[in-house]
């Protein structure tokens, strides 16, 4: 069974306006309320089973349709604290305060909101068409992937008490490239990250006297410098690493020598044995050059963890497969893998299940095309994170929820 243009048609004029209403109100990670409610009330009006606040704000949807097997599809729903600046009619203006209290602008920066809207769309066009299928459909609307904790929150509350274990987990995220291409990729294909909040400890005082204290801010500063030559200097060109320095913060005041600085650093890696050089590298710096200017030991916090995201090779030729017959050749690409990450796999590993996790084109494929042609794309191709990051409507979602659709029925199908 594959749903027709009409059935797709049908269930995608409604589901921009869904898409427009999640937009303009993003929600952080575990405060995913709103975002929540609608889609439980969706899925219920489906005829879905539905089991809210799992792992925190999750929703979770079953629809059991005669035997056969179980498919997982899951899409994540958290926001970030960016300050959107598309300009968009839909843009979000919400604001929320972060677990210390700071208040933030809120952004569907990274199209966690395309995400949700295409889960339904196929959750619905799935649940209109039960005489084309048969098995068991699991949907998972999972909070707070962006802290990468949201997964194993969903499987610590009983997830698999709630749903039956699936044959295959199954799902998409948003990228830069051109909209109505799809991108899947066996093995690795998504890095791991470890994320760690280091503290380095300084001697305060008054920066008229800069002999009497050991400034922080010029140790972290020598230190973030040479976290750089870790991937230019210990990690072979073949190999795959990212160190990143995304947040610094140290001071009060412009004539005042803090008595410490804090920074915030990711890695990046699709390999255990980089990952682990990576981290003994950053342990190692962090601690010698706190040795080097005379300052107490400093404090290295791990934050984050995402594991490396493989693709299953058979699972994944099945859907690659599916999508060059639904889409055509072109349509379906394979991209290698990429630096960003995710924790869906945590969803199949906990089921000793199969994963297929698929890039989704958002961009105007015209826009796209005349950057590549001008050798722009990097600048002008707002990409995940950017306060200018906007999928166009369509087709993405309508590739989306084709996409989510059609894989899922590569095990369901009749």
């Amino acid at each position: 069974m594959t749903p027709t243009a009409a059935e797709i048609e049908t269930v995608m004029t409604p589901l921009v306006a869904v898409y427009t209403d999640l937009h303009r109100h993003p929600e952080l990670s575990r405060a995913e309320f709103r975002t929540a409610a609608v889609v439980a009330e969706r899925l219920r009006a489906l005829g879905l089973e539905v089991t809210e606040n799992v792992g925190g704000t999750g929703v979770v949807g079953v629809l059991r349709n005669s035997d056969g097997p179980t498919v997982l599809l899951r899409a994540d729903m958290d926001a970030l604290p960016v300050l959107e600046q598309t300009e968009l009619d839909y843009s979000s203006t919400d604001r929320a305060s972060l677990p210390d209290g700071t208040d933030v602008a809120v952004m569907h920066a990274c199209g966690h909101d395309v995400h949700v809207t295409c889960l339904l769309g196929a959750t619905q066009v799935l649940a209109e068409s039960t005489a084309g299928w048969s098995g068991t459909l699991v949907v998972v609307f999972q909070p707070a992937e962006e802290l990468g904790s949201g997964a194993q929150a969903m499987v610590d509350d009983g997830l698999y008490s709630i749903a039956p274990l699936p044959d295959v987990v199954l799902g998409q995220h948003v990228a830069p490239f051109p909209s109505g291409t799809l991108g899947v990729h066996a093995g690795p294909a998504f890095a791991g990250t470890d994320a760690f909040r280091v503290t380095m400890f300084g001697r305060g005082g008054h920066g008229s006297r800069p002999e009497t204290t050991i400034d922080p801010i010029v140790m972290a500063a020598a230190t973030i410098l040479r976290l750089q030559t870790i991937v230019s200097r210990e990690i072979a060109g073949g190999e795959t690493a990212v160190l990143t320095v995304g947040q610094f913060h140290a001071g009060t005041k412009s004539n005042i020598i803090s008595d410490q600085a804090t920074f915030g650093v990711a890695i990046r890696s699709l390999d255990e044995g980089v990952r682990r050089r990576v981290i003994e590298a950053v342990y190692r710096i962090i601690r010698a050059e706190a040795q080097a200017s005379g300052a107490p030991e400093p404090e290295i916090v791990p934050e984050e963890s995402f594991p490396v995201l493989v693709n299953d090779a058979e699972a994944t030729a099945r859907v690659f497969g599916a999508f060059s017959v639904r889409f055509g050749a072109q349509g379906v690409i394979d991209p290698g893998p990429v630096t960003g990450s995710e924790d869906v796999s945590l969803l199949a590993t906990a089921a000793n299940a199969p994963l297929v996790f698929w890039l989704l084109g958002g961009t105007d494929a015209a826009q796209y095309e005349a950057a590549v042609v001008g050798g722009t794309v990097e600048r002008d191709i707002p990409a995940n994170h950017s306060p200018f990051f906007a999928p166009v409507i369509r087709p993405t979602l309508d590739v989306g929820v084709e996409a989510l659709t059609t894989a899922a029925l590569e095990w369901l199908g009749i």
